[in-house]
């Protein structure tokens, strides 16, 4: 980071966008999205050149209690399909140049394969209706993997997403122990559990949520109530921030972790852009709570990081415009006039 943009400051780079050759604000939530990567980068001209998708997978205990439309058995399945490139993850990253890496954050039945990262806690976490999630020793080691994997990358970005049988329901009670949510407002159909399977669903979160106090600290509520593959996000999401990376946040539980991971460090708030607003119900809840404005809105409720991979061209595009595009001096065009200026900045 040079002296010169070390004190790069909103207003600064405001002021430059304002100055390009356009109308003030007519790329509209391009110009925010610009000017929060030049704050975070501390850059007039950041470049994003390289972007990785880091996809977490992991088994819950609470899947046992079929909270899920599908079989615990699909982590396992739906991983394959990734190593093999079938999944839409695969299929976007691939159509926006954007490579990915596999982690087994602890999956019930491991697999063997040269391009899955094995950072396995466990397999799978324990049924937190009845008991801890996981153990201390466990989720540090989690949060630590998390960030031990983001620090061996020299991307300008990444996306998050993730892949376990169970873990909207994980996600839930998280958003509800640690942010205060009112459960019957965040938990959903997650892989599309009709009216009877979702109000049992309901039904079982609330039991284990009546298993600890409300709320609950950040690092304690992972505890008991997270996932292998969502402390892990945390971690990474934690160190990519630190890292001064933009972090891609995809859909329910990517959300989740990050915020957790603001809860825990508030001040990397800048590092953040939340790609999509998915068709998931709590995801409009923990958006709102973040006071976070996504980029999309196309009713996906997938995960894969499908809504993180779509975002990425925005993302390197408000930054191109914040880099490359002329300035109303450098271009010899005439700006707004001054009577313009004085009559509210009309163009």
């Amino acid at each position: 980071m040079s002296s010169e943009n070390s004190e790069l400051s909103i207003a600064t780079l405001k002021a430059i966008m304002d100055n390009k050759t356009k109308p003030p604000g007519s790329l509209g939530s391009l110009e925010t999205l610009a000017v929060q990567i030049g704050l975070l980068k501390q850059s007039k001209t950041p470049t994003l050149a390289n972007c990785t998708l880091i996809l977490f997978i992991a088994d819950h205990g609470i899947a046992e209690d079929g909270v899920s439309a599908y079989p615990q058995v699909v982590t396992q399945q739906m991983a394959r399909n990734f190593l093999n490139g079938g999944a839409a993850a695969n299929v976007l990253a691939r159509t926006h140049n954007v490579k990915i890496r596999l982690v087994n954050a602890g999956m019930i039945q491991p697999i063997d394969h040269p391009s899955l990262i094995d950072e396995s806690i466990g397999q799978g976490t324990n049924n937190f209706r009845l008991t801890q999630a996981m153990d201390e020793v466990q989720r540090d080691k989690a949060l630590e993997t998390g960030r031990r994997i983001v620090k061996s990358m020299d991307d300008d970005a990444l996306c998050f997403g993730e892949m376990g049988i169970g873990n909207t329901s994980a996600a839930s009670l998280l958003l509800h122990k640690i942010l205060e949510l009112p459960l019957n407002e965040i938990v959903g159909r997650g892989t599309g559990l009709d009216d009877k399977a979702l109000q049992r669903k309901k039904d079982i979160l609330k039991d284990a949520a009546a298993r600890t106090p409300t709320p609950l600290p950040p690092i304690t509520g992972l505890l008991e109530y997270g996932g292998f593959e969502i402390a892990m996000m945390v971690g990474a999401m934690l160190a990519a921030a630190v890292d001064r990376k933009v972090v891609v946040v995809d859909g329910f539980i990517a959300t989740a972790a990050a915020a957790i991971a603001l809860k825990i460090e508030p001040s990397i708030h800048p590092a953040f852009v939340f790609s999509h607003r998915s068709a998931e119900w709590g995801h409009r809840a923990v958006l709102d709570y973040l006071n976070a404005q996504p980029l999309l809105d196309l009713q996906l409720r997938l995960g894969e990081g499908t809504g993180a991979l779509l975002a990425w061209p925005l993302i390197r595009s408000a930054a191109a415009i914040l880099s490359d595009m002329a300035s109303f001096d450098s271009a010899q065009v005439s700006g707004p006039s001054e009577t313009q200026q004085e009559q509210d900045g009309g163009a």
